[in-house]
């Protein structure tokens, strides 16, 4: 009896590493925040992708926490310990990864809205044009493509080196305004509930900027398998599906149409960005055609 159920267990561990032994692993970078709600957004575009490549893929999570910067260097390094990351594209990260040029957040990477500390609520109200902004003190991480977009546009901007050190700064009036994109200025406002900070009401920045996945150079395969799963998740609609049940409820109640709008120009927008694709892009008409739907 005691062989036979060494057999059996025996033949049960050979079927699973049968069944298993013909998915390649992918490894993505564990995040410090495991219940943003990006995070698990960007994972479901990435298992859709991979599912739409026309090859078995596993997706498996580092075992190390990596902030931005270490993902990108262990990627361009090729060291194994990640194969995918997903960040805001610019002419350096293009230079060290091999992007796949589909913005997996459709551009609203690009879209800020202003923290700002509770004593101050109406700052920006008064802010109708750039130049007007330009008077106030932005935050931004000193190594974020947003920085140098901003600066670009003579906007104020004070480098951290830290980011929960902006919120720091914030609260303690050391800058004025803190631009995060529509998708996480929600979340990283609840989870710093216990700062004196408040959501801008009156103003948007908005400049062109894209959120790819990217890859080692030393992995085109991986990235053409990346390229052709999202093509085919946009193509039948299931891209699209999966970003309006993600994204639309954290656009709603942000008062996107009444607000005035900045619009920023981009310089650090390399070439190959697909702005040509209309379909690739949010635009606030969605917005409009939801609230339409739901009357």
């Amino acid at each position: 009896m005691i062989r036979m159920l060494r057999g059996w267990v025996m033949l049960v561990w050979l079927l699973g590493t049968w069944v298993t032994s013909g998915a390649q692993v992918v490894t993505y970078p564990k995040h410090q925040a495991e219940n943003d709600p990006q995070l698990q957004y960007m994972l479901e575009v990435l298992r859709l992708a991979l599912s739409k490549s026309g090859k078995r893929y596993e997706l498996k999570q580092s075992s190390t926490v990596m902030v931005q910067s270490r993902g990108i260097a262990e990627l361009a390094a090729n060291t194994g310990s990640v194969d995918v990351i997903w960040t805001m594209t610019n002419p350096e990260r293009e230079e060290l990864l091999l992007p796949i040029r589909i913005p997996v957040d459709r551009g609203l990477i690009g879209w800020r809205l202003a923290l700002l500390n509770a004593q101050h609520a109406q700052l920006l109200g008064g802010v109708k044009d750039q130049a007007s902004l330009s008077q106030y003190k932005a935050g931004q991480m000193h190594d974020w493509p947003d920085t140098a977009v901003l600066r670009a546009n003579g906007l104020n901007v004070e480098a951290s080196p830290t980011y929960e050190g902006l919120f720091k700064q914030l609260a303690s009036n050391r800058i004025d305004y803190f631009p995060r994109s529509v998708m996480e200025v929600r979340n990283e406002l609840k989870a710093h509930d216990s700062m004196p900070l408040v959501l801008d009401e009156a103003v948007m920045i908005r400049y062109p900027a894209a959120y790819y996945f990217f890859v080692s150079k030393k992995r085109p395969d991986l990235g053409a398998d990346l390229n052709k799963g999202l093509e085919a998740a946009i193509a039948d609609g299931s891209f699209a599906k999966l970003f309006k049940r993600h994204m639309l409820p954290l656009l709603e109640g942000l008062k996107l149409n009444k607000r005035t709008v900045i619009m920023l120009k981009n310089p650090t927008l390399p070439a190959g960005t697909p702005l040509a694709r209309r379909e690739l892009w949010f635009e606030l008409d969605e917005l409009r055609d939801r609230a339409t739907a739901l009357r």
